[in-house]
């Protein structure tokens, strides 16, 4: 019979060596009921075991929300090496300053349980330890904590030693509702280069990127993508496995998860695929658009709708779809113009691609506010003297200008013409709004509301319009 004293070292002995043991027995001890884990929860402690074990130096985990990421990977796994190495020196980062100081707080009242102290009873606490956001070991140990764009000045992650002696842990990085922004999500990728990586204390020192995908260009994307230049390892978790069942049944079954993809496709597709372009269309249902090989002979309208950049062999494109309507109100996307040039280079080619079209072919560009703008449309508009042009002031966000088109691509009302550009198109389609370029999106939503609104052309232009016919 094996007694309490055996049953204890048993215990000890089994959550000192892992980490989902340990994980796995302080969640019981402190909560009083067992957790609901599933073989995820292994998956990620064997991949963070590595790091300690220093067989992985850069490691990235992406997976769904609320799926027991902060407590395994963060709160965890700080307390598990402390008490395995007490002088580890950590930098946890997440988008909240105060979400990643009530992390460190959680990480230290979990090392001072009775029931850790007897997985690991040398560990001890600093007297003066008692800021949520900066607490010390009696062994030199350090947890710091701060937000993305907070100040790290006079703080390291571990030692200068081939063994373990700490990390850097980024437990989501961007906050969801900011992901799409441009400015904050560069931002945050720019801290992390500027200031972040500056932070480890040695060249062995770990980082640890945990997060849901959020956006084609978040912090995981541009290090996958080899934006600092290092290989990461990486851990990705989707909440639809590739069998097509649920990841954790227990937290969301298949028909909950499906529920979930159908509401919101493009949500769903990042934070819970790690997709953040949706497979199968989101905003966009590019599956349902037809490849045609010739165009019908009842056509009404034509147009080629311009989106405009001025950036040589870098940034975004410059992109014009030309677009008919048929008797029947169905839209055809004939072909595309697509390339990134100088603004000298983009006037040619509106010029030529005028030529090349003939005068049938309406002509649609966007006109920026303010006098800048207007004195751009006035010269593509004698640039293009004798085709029929009209320049209007590009309004509301691209979602919006978007959801006509989108609509009509989504119940099988668009079709395309075959040509080599399809491909691009339709992948553009698929990672809109979250991918990295949707030229050839607002060219075709522009160009679908001029085909949509032909028969009111007659009429005085709108507010912000101008309409121009030599």
């Amino acid at each position: 019979m094996i007694t309490n004293v055996e049953r204890d070292l048993a215990i000890q002995i089994e959550a000192q060596e892992d980490l989902y043991f340990f994980s796995r027995y302080m969640f019981k001890e402190r909560r009083k009921y067992k957790w609901r884990d599933n073989w995820h929860h292994r998956v990620v402690c064997d991949a963070l075991m590595k790091v300690y074990r220093g067989e992985t130096k850069r490691l990235i985990i992406n997976i769904p929300p609320r799926y027991s990421k902060t407590e395994l990977a963060v709160i965890n796994f700080m307390a598990w090496c402390f008490g395995k190495t007490p002088d580890s020196e950590f930098i946890h980062v997440s988008y909240s300053a105060k979400l990643a100081a009530n992390n460190a707080f959680q990480t230290r009242n979990l090392v001072q349980e009775e029931s850790y102290k007897k997985v690991f009873p040398e560990l001890q606490l600093r007297d003066d330890s008692k800021a949520k956001d900066d607490w010390r070991t009696a062994d030199g140990g350090v947890c710091y904590s701060q937000g993305t764009g907070g100040t790290i000045t006079g703080y390291g992650a571990g030692k200068l030693r081939s063994e373990f002696g700490g990390a850097i842990i980024i437990d989501d990085p961007h906050k969801a509702s900011e992901a799409r922004s441009d400015t904050i999500r560069k931002g945050v990728i720019e801290w992390f280069q500027d200031t972040l990586e500056s932070r480890t204390n040695s060249p062995d020192t770990p980082i640890i990127v945990i997060m849901q995908r959020l956006h084609e260009e978040d912090l995981a994307g541009w290090l996958l993508d080899g934006g600092n230049g290092e290989a990461w390892e990486h851990l990705c978790l989707s909440a639809i496995q590739p069998d097509g069942s649920a990841l954790w049944e227990a937290k969301h079954s298949i028909e909950e998860l499906n529920r979930m993809e159908l509401a919101a496709p493009y949500v769903f597709s990042g934070q819970y695929r790690q997709m953040p372009s949706p497979p199968a269309g989101g905003f966009f249902k590019p599956d349902n658009i037809e490849i045609v090989d010739a165009l019908p002979v009842d056509i009404v309208r034509e147009v080629r709708a311009w989106d405009l950049a001025a950036s040589e062999n870098e940034g975004d494109y410059t992109a014009a779809p030309r677009m008919v309507k048929s008797s029947d109100d169905t839209i055809y996307v004939v072909d595309m113009v697509r390339g990134q040039w100088a603004p000298g280079g983009v006037e040619r080619t509106i010029k030529q691609t005028a030529e090349m079209d003939g005068r049938k072919v309406a002509i649609k560009l966007p006109q920026d506010p303010g006098q800048a703008g207007k004195s751009q449309a006035k010269s593509f508009i004698r640039m293009l003297s004798g085709f029929n042009v009209s320049a209007d002031v590009v309004s509301g966000d691209k979602i919006t200008r978007a959801q006509p088109f989108a609509a009509q691509v989504n119940v099988g009302n668009v079709k395309m013409l075959r040509g080599d550009w399809n491909k691009a198109f339709i992948e553009e389609m698929r990672n809109f709004p979250n991918g990295k370029h949707d030229d050839q999106i607002d060219g075709a939503s522009d160009g679908y509301n001029y085909l949509l609104g032909a028969r009111k052309r007659a009429k005085p232009s709108a507010s912000g319009s101008r309409t121009f016919d030599d």
